[in-house]
């Protein structure tokens, strides 16, 4: 709405003093022409807006003047908690309202405040997805959010590993985990987590959602996720590793990497490192591991090995 790109022009001068033209209209993604009629509107309604001709010129208020419109709406204020993840606050259709919050946040503070906020927005930056990889799409993530923000009972088609499923779910809270976004819910009175971009449909009903006495949102996904890493990491397997597979093991296996590397024993007389290192299943550990190619020689256990030396060979035959 115009009300709206008015209210960020006027908060933009103030929060950073002289702006030129195409600045403006790319903070406010409108035309240059756009910004020219809006600084006219403005000062036609009293705002003392100045317009400086020449190369240092620009758009500036008055000396002095400071507007009072800095009143959050509700919308705004609930933005706040995804300050410093402005993809999340899209995703949740909250970018817009984080944008004019932390304009206002910026007007109301006094000066000094002001200018020291916006080094740090300025000098830090949180990217929350993982390095090579892309979050799923989740279209229906405003459906989701919205039932989880009105406490209201989900109707949901849900694709599991092992096949669809419908459920009525009591939703109870959202995660965003490496780009992707997980809802946790009750169904049949028991906690579970669901992956977003899995929801086949959703139906918000009108009947609200029941949340377990004291539940904790942050607490449950501590635990969950320790349990989740209990569940999936079943084995050890000793690995023989040089200098270079030794570096690769942060990389490649995340903390259970990290963890066998700073264990590893001392080096041998070629520089090779023996670790134990917490893997997955049989199928994914070979996965895994091959990934280490000629860096590394797995020690144990037999099976993973004989595993391992069977693929191996196969892609020998298959690529001769």
């Amino acid at each position: 709405m115009r009300a709206d790109r008015l209210l960020a022009l006027l908060l933009l001068l103030q929060n950073r003093g002289r702006m030129t033209a195409p600045e403006l209209a790319d903070e406010l993604e409108v035309s240059v022409r756009t910004v020219y009629r809006d600084a006219e509107a403005l000062a036609a309604s009293g705002v003392p807006v100045y317009a400086e001709r020449g190369p240092a010129g620009g758009f500036r208020l008055m000396d002095g003047y400071r507007t009072r419109l800095t009143g959050l709406t509700d919308d705004e204020a609930d933005s706040l908690a995804l300050a410093g993840m402005p993809a999340a606050a899209a995703d949740l259709g909250l970018g817009a309202e984080l944008v004019t919050a932390q304009l206002k946040l910026g007007a109301a503070l006094p000066a000094g405040l002001g200018e020291r906020s916006r080094r740090i927005q300025e000098r830090f930056h949180l990217d929350a997805e993982g390095w090579f990889r892309t979050a799923d799409p989740a279209p229906l993530l405003s459906v989701v959010a919205d039932a989880v923000w009105r406490r209201r009972v989900l109707r949901a088609h849900y694709q599991r590993w092992g096949g669809e499923v419908r459920r009525e779910l009591h939703p109870l809270g959202l995660v965003l985990k490496a780009g992707n976004w997980y809802l946790v819910a009750s169904a049949d009175g028991t906690v579970r987590t669901y992956r977003v971009s899995r929801f086949l449909e959703v139906t918000a009903a009108d009947e609200p959602s029941e949340c377990p006495a004291g539940f904790d949102l942050a607490a449950y996904w501590e635990t969950a996720s320790h349990d989740l890493r209990a569940r999936v990491l079943r084995g050890t397997a000793r690995v023989r590793l040089s200098p270079a597979g030794l570096r690769l093991l942060p990389a490649l296996f995340g903390s259970a990497g990290t963890r066998a590397a700073q264990e590893a024993a001392a080096p041998d007389a070629d520089g090779w490192r023996v670790v134990d290192l917490e893997v997955e299943t049989l199928p994914v550990a070979v996965s895994d591991l091959l990934r280490l190619g000629l860096e590394a020689e797995v020690l144990g256990p037999p099976e993973l090995r004989a595993q391992l030396a069977a693929t191996v060979t196969g892609l020998a035959q298959r690529y001769a």
